[in-house]
């Protein structure tokens, strides 16, 4: 009897421990997306665009902390394709980035499924092509994470939210735009700019007056920064790709490429139409673009003049508003603890690396480098190469942790080799005369310093870093003849992409990879590869 009793005692615990670990497991997402050639016609010209499930833009991911994201991508373009997922850090997930360097391309008419998490992460974050020029037709969308419930946010919940995708825009097919790349010439300035794929004047947002709205922005342009305003009203910041920033009050607001950022707008105004309005920023010709926020019971059109931005020049303005975007050390972020507990100013740094763009003709072709390397995408891709232990493909000699002054510039396959766990400094030098943006995959870098106009030296310039509340962004500006300095904590295990945001230069070499590595074998640590990985190069032989 006795042991009868206990059989169903722990028959019954089983149970219920099995029914714990269900529950317990975090929700999925599946999404399905054929990927297709379509006509479009944004600027009134019809074009060969990127659609999935016919749309332009894609489909947006809407979606909460730890959610997992099955997405099956269906590619019916005539080239291989990738999507890689703009800011989400894929947290022992490197398989899944959607990079030359992690993934092989998704052949025509074939499929291949992402599985990835949304670990540990909030924020307004978006998706697009990684292969070739894809990005400059289509196949971008958004890429939302919402807190979980039981994580409170450091302001009121707003009674709705608006998603809005604005990007550069040429109306020239992009294949005509890479074979002027691939020849040795410059892209020109692009035609316009969209927000969410619609012409000037066409976005509507609608909103009760009295009421506060979450505006979620992002950068998907290919070339150009803008500066974002609201006609007649102010925005608060409270989001910077991931990361609650403090909450300071902007007229407009200076979002580079790649860059993403959430405000908050309460409708105070009359009850009528007011121009939501985007301008190109430093370029010779302004590129402007409107939406319409609309109050509910609006009779009025909106009526300009449009309310002012900066547009060309006013460089240092752009970087002392970027000084101002710092990081909310009391606000919970993805976990219940303060982002400010990671006190990041007072962990040694183990290694600096200076990295110095610059554009030269290699072969009589114009290319892009990074300390004087302008890559070039092996057929293997090297976390398949890693993961295989494949020699030939990359080493660790190739590119060197500072420029070297005087050495021509030459092709190349640029791999930094770190440690998991190292506290890294990285410098972004720039050279040049025009406004560059990085992206490093998997990873946000705390942004301590900028430089106007100087270069950067190990002596003075850390004295000048923000070592309390500088903003973690994945992708991070730096203005012409100057530096922009961040760390970061390696603790994501991975080959990383890190790139310029700017497609044109990275299609022609502006970009390396950051491998971080232990020799710890544990899925607590990396994932194995996934059984349906697409196999190329010498991985396939």
């Amino acid at each position: 009897m006795r042991q009868a009793i206990f059989l169903q005692f722990f028959l019954g615990t089983l149970v219920c421990l099995s029914g714990i670990y269900v529950n317990a497991e975090d929700p999925y997402r599946f999404y399905t997306w054929e990927v297709t050639y379509g006509t479009i016609s944004p600027l009134g010209v019809s074009q060969k665009g990127i659609l999935i499930n016919g749309q332009f833009p894609g489909p947006t991911i809407d979606c909460v902390t730890n959610d997992n994201i099955v997405v099956n991508v269906i590619n019916k373009l005539t080239e291989p394709f990738l999507i890689t997922w703009n800011g989400v850090k894929q947290r022992k997930t490197p398989w899944q980035d959607g990079v030359l360097g992690t993934n092989c391309p998704i052949p025509p008419n074939t499929n291949w499924t992402y599985k990835f998490q949304t670990k540990d992460q909030i924020g307004t974050f978006n998706y697009f092509p990684s292969t070739i020029l894809h990005r400059l037709a289509g196949g971008f969308g958004a890429f939302n994470v919402a807190q979980r419930s039981v994580i409170s946010i450091p302001y009121p919940i707003p009674v709705g939210e608006f998603t809005l995708l604005i990007g550069d825009w040429f109306k020239t097919d992009h294949k005509v735009l890479q074979k002027r790349l691939d020849y040795g010439s410059t892209l020109p300035l692009p035609d316009a700019l969209l927000i969410n794929g619609l012409p000037d004047g066409r976005p509507v947002f609608t909103g009760k007056q009295g009421k506060t709205y979450k505006f979620r922005i992002s950068n998907v342009g290919t070339e150009t920064s803008i500066n974002f305003r609201i006609q007649a009203h102010t925005m608060k910041l409270i989001e910077v790709e991931g990361a609650h920033s403090m909450q300071d009050v902007y007229d407009s607001l200076d979002i580079h490429v790649g860059q993403s950022v959430a405000v908050l707008v309460t409708l105070h105004g009359p009850v009528q139409d007011y121009f939501v309005v985007a301008s190109s920023r430093f370029t010779k010709r302004v590129l402007t673009t409107t939406g319409i926020l609309s109050y509910v019971g609006s009779q009025k059109k909106a009526k300009g003049p449009l309310p002012f931005g900066p547009t060309t020049g006013l460089l240092h303005w752009s970087m002392k508003q970027a000084r101002t975007i710092r990081l909310n050390l009391t606000a919970n972020a993805a976990r219940p603890n303060p982002q400010g507990s990671f006190h990041y100013g007072t962990i040694n740094i183990a290694r600096t690396i200076v990295l110095a763009n610059s554009q030269a003709m290699i072969n009589g072709k114009l290319r892009y480098a990074v300390n004087g390397i302008s890559y070039v995408n092996p057929e293997t891709p090297l976390k398949l190469a890693d993961w295989f232990n494949i020699s030939g493909v990359f080493n660790f000699n190739t590119i060197k942790d500072r420029p070297t002054p005087g050495r021509p510039a030459v092709n190349g396959t640029s791999v930094i080799g770190t440690t998991l766990h190292d506290f890294m400094e990285i410098v972004f030098q720039n050279n040049e005369n025009k406004v560059q943006s990085w992206h490093l995959d998997g990873y946000s870098a705390y942004v301590v310093g900028f430089g106007h106009r100087q270069q950067w030296t190990q002596y003075s310039s850390p004295k000048r870093y923000n070592l309390a509340d500088g903003i973690p962004r994945h992708t991070i500006q730096v203005y012409p003849y100057s530096w922009t300095a961040v760390l970061v904590s390696l603790d994501n295990k991975g080959m990383w992409n890190l790139r310029s945001a700017i497609w044109s230069r990275r299609y022609l070499g502006q970009e390396l990879y950051v491998r971080v590595w232990n020799n710890e074998h544990s899925p607590f640590i990396e994932n194995d590869i996934p059984k349906n990985a697409i196999l190329c190069g010498k991985a396939k032989r």
